[in-house]
């Protein structure tokens, strides 16, 4: 087996939803990811520290997307405008490989408490780096959470009719109109 491929990271992901599809989350064991991925475990566990965190492989790009995003936002931009820019930065780095797995993902995830947990984790780490980013422009603390949280759930639904079958809408534009929909409604809570 090779030591060390160029796209390996991307190599374990596909295989574990493979498995994690074919035969449970549960039964799954790494040194299966890394055999049907043409890896050795030790390659896998330089990527992950276990078999969880391969459904969480991007959440830390994506996490700097979003705050990259809201940081470039221009001076004048609302919380929630700089929101959209960073909910705009993020969906365009999406591949069609993101695209592809990412109804698995979600079929995987929910056959597991435990990963239903790290799934809910990851959308409160991903809030989190929003609302920092928000609080550097200067956004009071508790509007820079509200407006993560709703970037958040932009990117969920967004995210969810983007990997729909025979969506051809970009997820760009997708996650931009969630946020205009919870915007909205917002303004019905009164």
């Amino acid at each position: 087996m090779p030591r060390w491929e160029p796209d390996a990271r991307e190599r374990l992901v596909a295989a574990a939803l493979r498995l994690f599809s074919e035969q449970g989350y549960d039964t799954t064991t790494v040194a299966e990811i890394a055999e049907q991925a043409g890896l050795t475990k030790s390659t896998f566990f330089r990527y992950f520290p276990d078999k969880r965190e391969v459904l969480a492989a991007g959440q830390e790009t994506l996490s700097r997307l979003f705050a990259e995003g809201i940081s470039a936002a221009s001076a004048d931009a609302s919380p929630l405008a700089a929101v959209a820019a960073g909910l705009e930065r993020a969906a365009r780095a999406m591949t069609p490989f993101n695209r592809e797995l990412g109804l698995r993902v979600h079929a995987i995830i929910a056959t597991s408490a435990e990963l239903q947990e790290r799934d809910a984790l990851k959308q409160v780490g991903m809030a989190a780096a929003m609302a920092d980013a928000l609080r550097s422009r200067g956004v009071p603390d508790l509007v820079a959470i509200l407006a993560a949280e709703l970037g958040v759930l932009a990117f969920k639904e967004g995210f969810a009719a983007w990997v729909a079958t025979n969506n051809q809408q970009e997820l760009s534009e997708l996650v931009l109109a969630a946020l205009d929909r919870l915007r909205a409604t917002v303004t019905e809570l009164d």
